[in-house]
């Protein structure tokens, strides 16, 4: 074949569609109805059921809507469930609209600092380019969430309710943007001019305080103490009077967060297996911990899982939901999506090929809360997601376990579950990452 595509080829093309009766019928049944109903094998299907060995009993399914904070919902739905344990509630929901207010203020920050770090590089290089890319989203990983409750604590939604604005975030992302790489250029072209570095902080303090003002007229003012009420499970009433979101994380929620770790699989001949991982420029709060990873294989990430949801304790996992997945159904399993026989063709791409060929990376993060074990091996797992109950069944998804092999990238676990040469490896100098490493995605 010639380097370009001539009009012989596409006859060819064409005499080969038409050899077979079998493609216009898909082709009438795909362009009719779309590739996913069309691929959805019914007979697999029946074989996810919404039932499991192992439950975590939690609340309602939670709804983050045009917004991209699923991993802030997954890791409130994981923090809720020792609320609800600790008042004796028969559901609570924390409030997402909190931490993204300190997010997005401790993120423009970090994007600043990133600036002033970088003064001498030039606007064209491969770092400048990446942080003018996304100064402002929404996304997010486990260890920054982590920062935040560390910092800021947390309240119940009540006490900070959602927003137009946090519910749909594209146009406050959209002007925070905007004023981000304003001040970017600001800060350099002051530099230029040959103002150093020190000169440059009170200006960055003015700038923090229009993003502050932004934020607030969108989001409202957060808390600094508040006053919580309910009734329990017996119809008691429960009042919690003047506390601060850090009072009430630490007396009501309690899980110490230093006990917990990301654990990835990330199968590539650059990652090797029990080495722990950091990404440069990968994070929010400014002088909170860095983000760190250790990588293992997949096997030993869903060891942990299943102990951990024996135990009683929901898993945080982040994972690529938009591959194999029917959003209608909640079911997630490559097996009953048949592409293979609607196109003619292989996708025999494995997990490393996908990864190191920009094919998937971690996209959305969501909720562990159910394995079905069949003699000690897991088939399916219970999956509580954060887009309402019209998806799924009531919200839950279902996935089978070879769609946990081959799209979940983290898990984060309780260091007990750790082997002592697991936390090791976890503890010991992290290989550093480039920014756009497969790693550094962002759960939305």
């Amino acid at each position: 074949m010639a380097t370009e595509i001539t009009l012989n080829d596409l006859k060819s093309f064409e005499k080969d569609f038409d050899k077979s009766d079998k493609n216009l019928a898909i082709m009438d049944a795909v362009c009719t109805n779309g590739i996913v109903n069309c691929a959805i094998s019914n007979e697999d299907s029946k074989k996810l059921t919404h039932a499991f060995s192992t439950e975590v009993e939690g609340g309602n399914v939670t709804d983050q809507k045009r917004s991209g904070r699923c991993w802030m919902f997954a890791a409130t739905n994981v923090m809720r469930f020792e609320v609800m344990k600790n008042l004796n509630l028969p559901n609570m929901e924390l409030s997402q609209s909190y931490p993204l207010f300190y997010d997005k203020l401790e993120k423009a920050n970090y994007f600043l600092e990133a600036i002033l770090t970088t003064l001498d590089e030039k606007t064209s290089s491969r770092t400048i380019a990446f942080l003018l890319s996304s100064p402002m989203g929404d996304g997010g990983q486990w260890d920054m969430f982590a920062d935040l409750i560390r910092k800021y604590g947390i309240c119940p939604k009540s006490c900070m309710p959602e927003t137009f604005s946090s519910s749909n975030t594209l146009s406050l992302d959209k002007y925070l943007t905007l004023k981000l790489r304003e001040y970017a250029k600001t800060l350099r072209t002051q530099h230029e001019k040959g103002k150093k570095e020190e000169d440059l902080r009170p200006m960055k303090k003015k700038m923090l305080t229009t993003i502050y003002r932004m934020l607030v007229i969108a989001l409202g003012k957060p808390p600094l103490k508040f006053t919580f009420e309910t009734r329990d499970k017996k119809n008691n009433f429960v009042s919690i009077k003047d506390i601060t979101p850090v009072d009430f994380y630490n007396t009501y929620v309690k899980l110490d967060l230093s006990d917990y770790v990301s654990v990835i699989n990330a199968p590539t001949s650059d990652k090797p297996f029990n080495r722990s991982f950091t990404v440069n420029f990968l994070g929010n709060v400014k002088g909170g911990k860095p983000v760190r990873y250790l990588n293992l294989p997949i096997k030993e990430l869903k060891m942990m899982a299943i102990n951990q949801l024996k135990d009683g304790n929901a898993v945080w996992f982040g994972s690529d939901v938009g591959q194999y997945c029917d959003r209608l159904s909640g079911k997630m399993s490559k097996e009953i999506f048949n592409l293979e026989n609607l196109f003619s063709t292989e996708f025999p791409l494995t997990k490393a090929e996908r990864l190191d060929y920009g094919e998937s990376l971690m996209t959305h993060a969501m909720t562990l809360t159910g394995v079905n074990l069949v003699r000690g091996r897991p088939n399916r797992w219970k999956v509580e997601n954060s887009w309402g109950p019209a998806n799924g069944n009531n919200g839950f998804f279902v996935m089978d376990d070879k769609w946990f092999d081959e799209f979940t990238y983290q898990v984060v676990i309780n260091k007990k579950y750790l082997t002592p040469e697991q936390l090791k490896a976890y503890e010991s100098d992290p290989i550093v990452l480039e920014p756009w490493d497969p790693m550094g995605s962002l759960a939305l």
